[in-house]
């Protein structure tokens, strides 16, 4: 059975920063964070031999990159297919695969631009610039995206950047502003997902919920966010748009926290679903084209909450 974070009761604890009542907790968990957080893309790269089977070290180097900054850059020599993506992220805890409507069989898609069928209505599958989002943000309660690994095939002939940031580190951001814009994006209510809906039939209805949420069973916090203004609803309260005004200001304005990288082939990304947006890109006619592949999945990488 999935774990429903948004409907189950979560329980307080004194040692718990993400709860605004415990105002020691932060001011010694935003030290904590601000001081062992990578500082530059560079700190981030764990170079392994096979990704699908990674020695101790490894393991160690990766699992401790994500459990400070929620994510690692892994980079190999070694031919990575599908599944060895796969064989990765069970080294990782990362077991349950989501399925979409534009994922392979295996449920990992392959993201290259396309015009065929339904992938062309899809941004992922264009040469265009993708918002700041978490993955899954219109995924139901209990199908929330809390990993994912992204790696590169191909890398377009230019663009194609990557530009991510912890989704704690926007979190400790928006608290020390305004504590309320908080505990508004942890309303239930918070954001709604419109339908989906093709040729007049709906494949996906409305999804309501909130910005934050702690999930109890990891002990961790969870995203979910779009900045596609066409994509989202917010609820119409002051502090709700706010907050998401101060999101988008954000993405527009830059931060330190945000890290800039163009994928080469043989990196992938590992992560707690944290935010991220990428540059539009132009594959040359010459070659095949950028492609890389990406296994969301329903956990969290081990050993990387509180």
């Amino acid at each position: 059975m999935l774990l429903n974070e948004f409907r189950q009761p979560v329980t307080n604890d004194s040692n718990n920063p993400f709860f605004l009542e415990n105002g020691d907790a932060y001011a010694l968990w935003r030290t904590r964070r601000l001081r062992e957080r990578a500082k530059s893309v560079s700190d981030l790269v764990v170079r392994v031999g096979d990704p699908s089977h990674l020695s101790a070290e490894e393991l160690g180097a990766i699992l401790s990159r994500c459990r400070f900054n929620n994510m690692a850059v892994y980079e190999t020599r070694s031919e990575v297919d599908k599944g060895s993506i796969q064989r990765l992220g069970r080294q990782l805890g990362l077991q349950r695969l989501d399925g979409n409507l534009c994922s392979d069989e295996d449920n990992i898609s392959a993201l290259q631009v396309s015009e065929e069928g339904r992938k062309r209505e899809y941004i992922p599958y264009s040469n265009k610039p993708l918002s700041w989002h978490t993955d899954g943000y219109y995924n139901a309660p209990d199908r929330q995206i809390r990993g994912f690994i992204l790696h590169c095939v191909r890398q377009a002939a230019s663009g194609g950047d990557s530009h991510v940031m912890d989704h704690e580190l926007v979190y400790l951001l928006m608290r020390d502003e305004n504590p309320d814009w908080i505990s508004a994006l942890m309303a239930p209510d918070a954001m709604t997902i419109p339908p989906n809906i093709e040729n007049g039939v709906e494949l996906r209805g409305a999804e309501t919920g909130p910005v934050f949420s702690f999930d109890q069973h990891t002990q961790s916090l969870h995203m979910r966010y779009s900045a596609r203004a066409r994509n989202i609803v917010w609820k119409d309260d002051r502090h709700t748009l706010e907050a998401a005004e101060f999101l988008r200001l954000l993405w527009e304005q830059g931060s330190p926290y945000i890290y800039h990288h163009r994928l080469m082939p043989g990196q992938g990304i590992i992560c707690n679903n944290v935010l991220h947006s990428r540059s539009s890109f132009q594959d040359a006619e010459s070659d095949q084209g950028r492609l890389l592949y990406r296994a969301r999945y329903y956990d969290r990488i081990q050993n990387t909450g509180l």
